[in-house]
């Protein structure tokens, strides 16, 4: 993690409730380009510094909190908003895990109306993928530090309780894709830039026929991006000729572009693959594929991606990432 020092001036903050602030604390902390996280309590009725046992009471209306201090330089706000996302169930009005209480709702609290623009914006791709959604999105009220047991709680007690998969930290730790480069267009302009085909399969949930799309054969080095956004997605390094019929890789570019959830249709247990910052239907991921070379194969339709070959890939932003193909 930096330190806070020269051109500290530059730096900025927003306020993640998610449960446990243990958890939340230690994921922020994982992130490059983070230079400080603070447990603490945020958004009660004002006055004195509340205790760790007043705010347990539900009593006091405020939630646990951790405040995030980032060099914006090195870390977009939209890469926080989306990680926290990942690390908690919106849909869970009564807390986190095992975590019940007003005391452990969830919300994000902002300190000014551009850093509000961002959090709304990025809210609002998430609040797509869920039918119910119970995560506030308030200006920041007041937030005072926890007491000092609470400060890098998981770093002092290595198996200390938290409820987020350990998995988590790891990824947000080698972070290669800036969802700030690749926001969402409106509905009009997906429609617009879209084939029927590629609208049906990214935006309502089809699925390409099988050994239909010229990309599941394609050989060349290069990446596979979103069709909707542009959002690097996948390697050529990692891609892999499968008898399954559709595009097939073994690894993403970067776990923190996918976001993955049960699918329960056509009688079948799936987990989906869509898109961080789109929000595209990509398709599945599975486990125990003798032909892929990690044993996962992540299963994606041709329609849900655009193909950027290596030697073009400096000229269309994505020189950055040619290490990886």
């Amino acid at each position: 993690m930096q330190q806070m020092d020269e051109g500290s001036e530059a730096f900025r903050e927003i306020y993640f409730a998610g449960g446990c602030f243990w958890g939340v604390e230690e994921l922020m902390r994982s992130v490059q380009g983070v230079v400080d996280a603070v447990s603490g309590y945020a958004n009660g009725r004002s006055g004195p510094a509340p205790s760790y046992e007043e705010v347990c009471s539900g009593r006091t209306g405020f939630s646990e909190t951790v405040k995030v201090v980032y060099n914006p330089a090195r870390v977009s706000l939209p890469a926080l908003v989306f990680l926290f996302f990942r690390a908690i169930d919106p849909t869970d009005s009564g807390g986190q895990g095992n975590d019940r209480g007003t005391q452990y709702r969830s919300g994000i609290y902002y300190s000014d109306e551009e850093s509000a623009v961002v959090v709304r914006r990025a809210t609002d791709v998430e609040r797509r993928r869920h039918s119910a959604f119970y995560v506030e999105i308030l200006p920041l009220l007041n937030f005072y530090p926890a007491e000092e047991f609470h400060q890098r709680y998981l770093e002092k007690h290595e198996g200390g309780y938290c409820h987020i998969p350990r998995e988590l930290f790891s990824y947000a730790g080698s972070m290669r894709v800036d969802p700030q480069q690749y926001p969402r267009p409106s509905d009009a302009e997906i429609s617009r830039r879209l084939s029927s085909q590629e609208f049906s399969v990214t935006q309502e949930g089809a699925t390409d026929l099988p050994h239909s799309h010229p990309l599941t054969t394609e050989v060349r080095r290069g990446l596979y991006v979103d069709a909707v956004t542009g959002e690097p997605l996948f390697s050529s390094r990692d891609k892999y000729q499968s008898s399954c019929g559709w595009p097939a890789f073994s690894e993403p570019v970067d776990r923190n572009t996918m976001v993955f959830s049960e699918d329960r249709s056509h009688g079948m247990r799936r987990t989906e693959v869509r898109s961080r910052t789109g929000d595209s239907h990509l398709g599945h991921v599975f486990g125990g594929d003798e032909e892929s070379p990690s044993g996962v194969r992540f299963c994606i339709n041709g329609s849900s991606l655009r193909f950027v070959p290596y030697e073009r890939m400096e000229e269309e932003g994505y020189g950055e990432l040619m290490d990886l193909v």
